[in-house]
Parts: C-alpha cells; structure tokens; sequence
C-alpha cells in the first residue's frame, strides 16, 4: 500500500518536532518535508497531508496555500473563530476533494474530558473553566477552554438553565473571561503543559472533571488518526471525535 506523504508547518517547534517522531513510527505514512513561520513552504509541495501546528497569524495563509495545491490538511494551530471556520468551508467548497481537519485539542483524554462535561452541564447551575498552559502559548483562552465553554453553555441552553449565578459588581479582571456566558481563567506557568478544569456546582455538592496533558506525545495518536482521517474524508471535518469513534 502507498505511504501517505506528510509534511509538517511549524516542524522545528515542540508540536511539530513530536509529529515528525509520530509519523516516522506510524506505519503507512512517511515524514517528506517541514518549514516553519517565514521559511519557504515549497519543501512541501510533495506531501498529500500536511500537518499545522504554528501560530494564529499563519494558519488562515497555510490554508490557503495548502487547498489551491490540494494538499489535505491537520491543523492542531488554535484560534479559529466563526469568521475564520467559514473561510475554510468556503475553501473546501472550492476544492471539493481536499479534506481539512481542524481541532481544538488532539489528545484524547481531552476530547473526553470535553464529552464529559458536556453531558454534566445540565445538571449543576454553576460552572466555570480554568485552563492552565506553559507561558509560550500565545492565545488566550485556549481553543480547548473555549470549545468546552461554547458545549457546556449549548447543552445548559438546552436544558432551559438560567446564568449562571454570579452576584459579582467589582471585578477588575479577577473572575476571567467570557465565552458563552462561561467564565474562563487561563493560568500561564513555567512547568505546565496542557491542562484544564471544569468546575460544576450545585447545592451540597461539586463536581470536577480535569485533564492532564504532561508531554505532547500525549496528542499525536489523535494526530495520526487525524492523518489516516483526512485523505479518505473530503470537506472539513471539526474536532477528532468522529475520527475516534464518539
């Protein structure tokens, strides 16, 4: 059978450095070139899957640049807002066989971590996030936090839930951000990885679901998949969690 060709954005970072090692000891696939930010792309040309893990202000332009040649896409880069999503359907529409995975979070704990809390949402009228990354992060919430906080607050809509209760009048920044009427506090710390938190309550008692990412070997069996995933399924494809079978 013929090896799938994957070449890698942003191959000389943490991320990208752990999806070479991942796919030089996947079988079926072969590493075939990387660049990162600035360098020249062309070193590529040759993969049919390429793999993004660079940075919010790169990624619309590596999609673009992947799609007009064909090329499929995985991209574990974060910041991708509604605005940004409807691009990339635009482009898949474009270049109807070209498949694009986008995901907030490859891991698959993760992912579960997410299914989760989810299906507790409904059931505690308190809730927030706390996300906790290494300081080398560059957004803020992470995409993880905000995809958790924009499922929570769907299945909390759902269920006909209120706010979520808050007598709060002075903040000064303390009580987080925002997304979906969830708050979220993002922690930035030396020694971190990836982690999160999602905090339920209601009356007499807490719930707490956390996950822990503590190497990023931890998020490439969800990048293989993701590999294996898009060159058999055209279109964009949201999160891994079809690819993983949930």
């Amino acid at each position: 059978m013929t090896e799938i060709r994957v070449g890698v954005f942003g191959v000389s970072g943490k991320m990208g450095s752990q999806v070479v090692r991942a796919v030089g000891e996947a079988p079926g696939m072969t590493i075939v070139g990387g660049s990162d930010i600035r360098e020249p792309r062309e070193t590529i040309a040759n993969a049919q899957v390429v793999v993004d893990f660079t940075h919010p202000d790169a990624v619309m332009d590596n999609i673009e640049w992947c799609l007009s040649r064909n090329l499929h896409m995985v991209i574990g880069t974060t910041g991708f807002t509604e605005e940004r999503l409807a691009r990339v359907r635009e482009l898949c529409e474009e270049h109807p066989q070209v498949g694009v995975v986008v995901a907030a979070n490859f891991s698959v704990g993760a992912v579960l971590m997410m299914k989760f809390a989810e299906l507790a949402a409904p059931h505690f009228p308190s809730v927030e996030i706390v996300e906790l990354h290494h300081p080398n992060k560059a957004d803020a919430p992470s995409g993880t936090a905000t995809t958790t906080a924009q499922r929570v607050a769907a299945a909390r809509a759902a269920a006909g839930l209120g706010p979520v209760p808050d007598a709060t009048v002075q903040d000064n920044g303390a009580r987080g951000g925002v997304v979906d009427g969830i708050h979220v506090h993002g922690i930035r710390l030396q020694g971190l990885v990836a982690h999160q938190e999602v905090l339920l309550g209601t009356a007499g008692e807490t719930l707490t679901i956390r996950h822990d990412s503590f190497d990023r070997a931890s998020f490439m069996p969800g990048v293989v998949a993701g590999i294996r995933h898009v060159v058999r399924n055209p279109g964009l494809t949201l999160g891994i969690e079809s690819i993983i079978g949930l």
